[in-house]
């Protein structure tokens, strides 16, 4: 019947005929942004995570290489920030245009009710979702993450849930997303897909990581770092950024600095446990342990179970405690 339903079950034969004879480039190559996919983009506060992302933003809508990527096509991009009112991010974008032309001014977009919709929550979803639909958007800019729900990021229940809504509106919309995110505190180089606040629910729907970093204090350049889901990680590379343009621009490969192991002595963690008042769980324990020494979190791990061997720290209960 012409009417029936298509149905949902097909033969790894009818899957295979259907699929395209080579994959489709992504939106952001080498590998950066596949179509409907979703980016994580995080660092440290005020290394420049927003500037960026509005630098490939209009690179995406103008269909230009910038930065150091490559963009094969001109894609619709709607941008939903929140930290900005639009008359200063507008003004922005427009310091960004300059060196740019018009070429991105009827692909890029941007939600200028954004703000106090979450999309936690159904009204909020629905919210994006009607914007995305008035936008055309083949990729959907979310800056920040944090200002668009109110979970707990420590509780991977709830991260799990905003998870969920992530890949709702992306399969919605059949838009890419690019999702900006705070990073811990204490992360280690090697560190990149873990590095942000809510890592282990992360992990299960982004396809690519991208981590800013300030590679020293006396240099100028930002370091990126690269994780993928199916692909092997990009080499870390260096961006300067033009003060007067406010675009970034290709400073070379990073430099290969392989960082010492950070040894952390069993005096480190009785110290780290003595500044939380003699007693503290695990990961109390641990993210002290990191704070003070600037290891890295399986360091922080087998020093407390060394200092736990050796009797500098009791397990009690559950917690970790001072010998009486």
């Amino acid at each position: 019947m012409s009417g029936a339903p298509k149905t949902a079950v097909l033969s790894l034969a009818q899957l295979l005929a259907e699929q395209p004879t080579a994959p489709p480039p992504g939106w952001i190559e080498p590998g950066l942004l596949p179509s409907q996919g979703i980016l994580f983009v995080g660092g440290e506060p005020k290394v420049g995570k927003s500037l960026l992302v509005a630098n490939l933003a209009l690179a995406l809508a103008a269909g230009q290489d910038r930065a150091g990527f490559h963009v094969p096509a001109a894609r619709r991009v709607l941008i939903c920030q929140f930290e900005l009112p639009v008359a200063q991010f507008v003004s922005r974008l427009a310091a960004m245009r300059r060196s740019l032309g018009a070429a991105a001014d009827h692909n890029l977009l941007v939600d200028t009710r954004a703000a106090g919709h979450l999309l936690s929550a159904p009204q909020g979803l629905n919210h994006f979702l009607v914007a995305a639909r008035e936008a055309a958007a083949e990729v959907i800019v979310l800056d920040p993450l944090y200002s668009t729900h109110d979970q707990d990021e420590n509780d991977t229940r709830s991260m799990a849930a905003l998870c969920q809504s992530l890949l709702r509106l992306r399969d919605a919309s059949r838009a890419a997303l690019i999702v900006v995110h705070h990073v811990r505190k204490s992360i280690g180089r090697d560190e990149i897909g873990r590095a942000f606040r809510g890592s282990s629910a992360l992990h299960a729907v982004g396809d690519s990581y991208l981590l800013l970093a300030r590679p020293s204090a006396n240099l100028a350049a930002v370091e990126l770092r690269f994780q993928f889901r199916y692909a092997a990680p990009l080499a870390p590379r260096l961006l300067e950024l033009e003060p007067h343009s406010l675009w970034f621009s290709a400073a070379g490969a990073a430099p290969s600095t392989t960082r010492p192991r950070k040894k952390v002595e069993p005096e480190n963690v009785t110290q780290a446990l003595a500044g939380l008042g003699n007693q503290a769980r695990h990961n109390q324990l641990r993210r002290e342990l990191m704070e003070l020494t600037d290891c890295s979190q399986r360091t922080a791990q087998l020093a407390i179970r060394e200092a736990c061997r050796q009797g500098g720290i009791v397990q009690d209960n559950g917690q970790y405690r001072l010998p009486l």
